[in-house]
């Protein structure tokens, strides 16, 4: 039987690139985008670099963006990133598909020790360049005021060392861009007796965004268990057992509250021993209402759709009975009851 050859047929061109002379020409409509919460609209169709946006001059670039003068004169914004358009009032910017995470002063982060030098941490924040935790911006014993020795330098790795997770906030930039931690609270510091996990999205949109409250306690459906859980903007999460914080008395003033705080857990690595089942159960069911509902959904990721979620695994155990994968069509019930809900 003879074999015939046939040659390839070309494949056909993706949604995105399937657009008429004319849409390149005159830009995006985006005037017909909605205006959602704080002014902001998003579309929904991916822009490629150099794609046509908009002649009109009475938009402004903003990230992802910039502005060519065409022949007439008229200004002419293109795209420089792969992303959706997002609209802010009057200025138009590019939210990328993936980035890394770019610090801002003020951002609850969580990152990993690479690396420590004699008197500071180079930690990883999931951004370009490696954050610096200072000697002098974390809580020593003796109190928060205490000068630091050269004993301390000798002394460093025991309290942070290589490989270790920290919580930690955004106190400044450099000129080159680093960020520059602090843990000068009771809320910051080592963790432990949890789970780590990180997420594609950071800052807005998809993904952890930035909140009013990045740690909070959600209440599970077993009497006494309580799950901690931290956002850290730059993506990572930090899902743990409930630790009490310690409590404020007449004859502990506050750096003292804190020097007892350091010197008892606060640099311990060691995890407690009674981390018993239905914790871990309930970390393990936090954890998938974050990755299979929410973010693979493109729900944003802060307190409040998190406990939706949590509150909408539930129900979905009560009337199919327990199941210990929620992605899929579970997770995409979840979402629509965490959107619906809103």
């Amino acid at each position: 039987m003879p074999i015939s050859i046939i040659p390839p047929a070309p494949a056909p061109l993706p949604a995105t690139q399937q657009h008429s002379d004319s849409d390149d020409e005159d830009g995006m409509d985006i005037d017909s985008l909605p205006t959602g919460h704080r002014s902001q609209a998003t579309t929904s169709s991916i822009i490629t670099p150099g794609q046509l946006v908009t002649q009109d001059p009475q938009w402004m670039r903003g990230h992802g963006t910039f502005t060519s003068a065409s022949e007439d004169d008229n200004q002419t914004i293109r795209s420089t990133l792969a992303g959706t358009l997002q609209k802010t009032n009057k200025l138009l910017s590019i939210v990328p598909l993936r980035a890394r995470y770019t610090p801002e002063i003020g951002d609850l982060v969580i990152g990993r020790i690479v690396e420590v030098q004699s008197r500071r941490w180079k930690v990883d924040v999931g951004a370009p360049l490696l954050a610096t935790l200072q000697l002098s911006a974390i809580n020593l014993p003796g109190g928060t005021l205490r000068k630091r020795t050269a004993v301390d330098e000798l002394q460093i790795r025991q309290y942070f060392g290589e490989g270790e997770l920290v919580v930690a906030e955004v106190q400044g930039l450099f000129q080159d861009g680093t960020a520059g931690l602090h843990t000068r609270s009771l809320r910051y510091g080592k963790l432990r007796n949890g789970y780590f996990m990180s997420v594609s999205g950071m800052g807005g949109g998809s993904g952890v965004v930035r909140a009013k409250r990045q740690i909070f306690t959600l209440q599970t459906r077993h009497r006494g268990v309580e799950v901690d859980v931290v956002l850290g903007v730059n993506g990572y999460i930090w899902l743990a057992k409930h630790a009490a914080a310690p409590v404020e008395s007449k004859d502990v003033g506050v750096n003292r509250l804190e020097e007892a705080a350091n010197a008892s857990t606060t640099y311990s690595s060691q995890n407690d021993a009674d981390i018993g089942p239905e914790t871990r159960a309930e970390i393990a069911r936090i954890s998938g209402c974050i990755r299979h509902a929410l973010v693979e959904g493109g729900v944003r990721v802060d307190e409040e759709t998190v406990r939706r979620a949590y509150d909408a695994a539930l129900e979905l155990d009560e009337l199919e009975g327990q199941a210990e994968y929620l992605g899929g069509e579970r997770g995409r019930r979840i979402v629509e009851v965490v959107l619906g809900g809103g």
